[in-house]
């Protein structure tokens, strides 16, 4: 049996863009074609776009899923047992967050009014600021700072719920053009870049490109940045460093 590439598409619940994608880059290169030369997938290639996306889902960049698919050494049952323990560990953190949901649901139903430490148990022990002495102690000297500080001084409830809506916004594209395969140098990815970009100039301070490189190199090596942007879609933070510099180099030219 084979299959064209939008039965796959249908199978998989990806865009054919997609499949045309990893097509190009070599991680999923159909095994045949048809006589009018149109892609044709078999049932092996079904099985690695099944690895490719479980790899996808839990983060890891195209290219590393590439090297570990195409590993010689690699046994396949490994990929699934440590896809196995990867998804494991995903699956009991959503199901704490969906049960504390639904506490709240049950408690706000039943009049029932939640302790602040029940309300936000959920999310651990992150501290919003608990990072702003430090904050203070790396970049209280520059302007950038102190701009942001003047900023953020003026803003009211309304102004928060706005930049809080411009995020959500944007992250959410960002997120669905990571779905549909969109490289990090593409033009899509780097038009994104240049929206976080002059989204941070229009509210904290004025950042250039150079100084947003800067800021992309920080989403990835400390990680509670990483976090931040991984939690509006696994692996976002790589993929937004990427397009950020890429961004940059476009304007520089």
């Amino acid at each position: 049996m084979s299959y064209s590439v939008g039965q796959v598409a249908g199978f998989a619940g990806v865009t054919v863009r997609t499949l045309h994608h990893y097509d190009d880059i070599g991680l999923l290169v159909p095994g045949g074609r048809s006589h009018a030369g149109h892609r044709r997938y078999d049932d092996a290639d079904l099985d690695r776009l099944q690895q490719i996306l479980f790899y996808r889902e839990l983060g890891f960049p195209l290219e590393e899923v590439a090297a570990l698919l195409d590993d010689p050494a690699a046994d396949p049952r490994a990929h699934l047992r440590r896809q196995h323990e990867l998804l494991t560990a995903r699956i009991e953190k959503l199901q704490k967050m969906a049960e504390a949901v639904e506490h709240a649901m049950e408690a706000n139903k039943m009049g029932i009014n939640l302790t602040p430490e029940e309300r936000f148990e959920v999310f651990g022990d992150k501290d919003p600021e608990q990072y702003a002495e430090e904050a203070e102690q790396r970049w209280g000297g520059t302007e950038a700072y102190a701009e942001s500080q003047r900023r953020a001084a003026r803003y009211t409830k309304e102004d928060w719920k706005r930049v809080q809506a411009a995020v959500d916004d944007w992250s959410g594209r960002y997120a669905a053009l990571m779905d549909a395969g969109e490289p990090p140098a593409g033009e899509a990815a780097m038009d994104m870049a240049e929206e976080h970009r002059r989204h941070i100039t229009a509210w904290y301070y004025d950042c250039p490109y150079e100084m947003h490189v800067c800021l992309g190199g920080m989403y990835v090596a400390d990680e509670r940045f990483k976090a931040y942007y991984d939690s509006m879609r696994p692996g976002l933070a790589a993929h937004l460093e990427e397009a950020i510099a890429a961004n940059a180099a476009r304007h520089a030219s």
